[in-house]
Parts: C-alpha cells; structure tokens; sequence
C-alpha cells in the first residue's frame, strides 16, 4: 500500500476526484438556488392602487345606499299624492301637504346628493388613471435627446439644451413684457407651497398662469423652442402634477 501511495499518479486522481465533488456540490446548489422575487411596486403606485380600491368600494357602498333613497323618493310622492287628494276633500290641512312637499324634496335632494357623490368617485379614479398615464409618458421620455419635442393629449414637452438655470428668467420676462406689453404672469417662481405638499423639486423652474393654446401661450412656448429653453405645457389638470393649465419653465420637477 505504502508504494501505491508513493505513485505519483495517486496524487493527481486525488485531486481531480476532490475538484469533481466540488462541482457536484456547487452545481446542487446552483439548481437549488430561488429565482429572484419580483421587484416590488413603487411606494406611489402601492398608493395608488389603494386609493382606486379604496374609492371604488367607496362607490359600490353609494350605489346600494341610493337604491334605498330612491325607494324613499317613490313612498314620499306616493303620500304627497294621497295628501293632495285628500287636501281637495278638505280632509287634511294644508300645513300636512306642506310637510309631505318638504319630505320629497328633503329625499330628492339625498339621492342627487349620492349621485354627486358617485360621478366623483369616478372622477377621482379617472384623474388618478390619468396621473399614472401622465407620469408613464414623462418617464418614457426623460431621457429624450436635446431640442425634442413630445405632444400629447394633455401636455407638450420640450426638452431642450444643457444649460437652463432659473437665474435666466428675466430674459423671457423682458421677451413677454416687449411682446405684449405686459408683465409675465409668473404664478410660481423656483419652490413653492403646492410642490412641497405634492413632494415635487422645483426650485429650477418656474410656473406662468397661461393656457399653452392662448396666443400668448403660444407666443412664449415659441420663444421657448428657439432659445432651447425647456419646458412643459400643461392643457388640463393632473392630479399631483399640474393644478390646472399652464406652462412650465425647466426641466420637469421630479419626485423626492
């Protein structure tokens, strides 16, 4: 045994059996290994889905509560009917007609109510739908090149050159007061109020009260584009993002 040992062909069997079970080994625990977990959904989009859930129980409750205001609306026109009849008898005063008058519009005014409040429970799923539209189509293009132009249903953007810094405001303002010979309705200059709530960086952009298809609107979103100062153009509200139309000097605001 001892001479076996002392072959030098011992050695290297040794090795290459111990490399073998190695690989075994680590081959058994590769094909053990779990695949990775999906990526969990942003904190924002959580919310969101949240808030839809949330607002559409809150919708499937109005609806069967209007049902039974409605069953409400029918008994009180059936006794203001009868109380009616029976005031022409001369049966009933006309203080009781009044009451049941009172009762019906009390119960049509529950019902309009509920109404009300299911369209909003629609509108606010809608604006939420369209904010996640909106903040779909501006991270498909963040990364778009200088000098492009991106138009949608709801907002124009143009992203551009290199260089934009809020300090260069008074260029645009002297091209508006020159243009139209009246000061530049700046509604937000740098950070303000609404875009600490909404969680949004805007300290180098500023915010004018225009509609983007006005002339004015028109008129400065074409100064915009030839100085390569960029921009968004806001056509309607969208919840969490723009308040209501108007146009955004800089780059967008992003979310921190």
């Amino acid at each position: 045994m001892y001479s076996r040992l002392r072959n030098p062909i011992y050695p290297w069997l040794l090795t290459l059996t111990l490399l073998l079970c190695a690989g075994d080994v680590w081959a058994q625990k590769r094909s053990r290994k779990k695949p990775p977990a999906p990526k969990p959904a942003s904190e924002l989009a959580k919310l969101r889905e949240e808030f839809i859930k949330a607002t559409n129980d809150y919708k499937a409750s109005l609806e069967k509560l209007v049902v039974f205001y409605e069953a409400d609306v029918k008994r009180s026109e059936d006794k203001l009917a009868v109380s009616q009849k029976l005031l022409a008898e001369g049966l009933i005063a006309k203080a009781q007609v009044e009451e049941n008058q009172r009762a019906l519009t009390a119960a049509q005014q529950r019902v309009a109510e509920t109404r009300r409040q299911m369209t909003g429970a629609d509108d606010q799923v809608a604006a939420i739908l369209v904010e996640q539209a909106a903040d779909a189509q501006l991270a498909k293009n963040l990364r778009l090149a200088n000098q492009r132009l991106v138009r949608t249903s709801s907002f124009i953007r143009f992203t551009g050159s290199a260089g934009w810094n809020i300090g260069a405001a008074w260029k645009i303002q002297r091209f508006f007061s020159d243009t139209f010979k009246r000061e530049l309705p700046i509604a937000v200059f740098g950070q303000g109020a609404i875009h600490n709530r909404w969680r949004l960086d805007h300290h180098n952009a500023m915010d004018i009260s225009l509609h983007p298809d006005s002339a004015e609107g028109q008129g400065l979103l074409n100064f915009l584009q030839r100085n390569g100062i960029p921009y968004l153009a806001f056509r309607s509200a969208i919840p969490g993002t723009a308040t209501g139309p108007h146009i955004h000097i800089g780059r967008p605001s992003h979310r921190y």
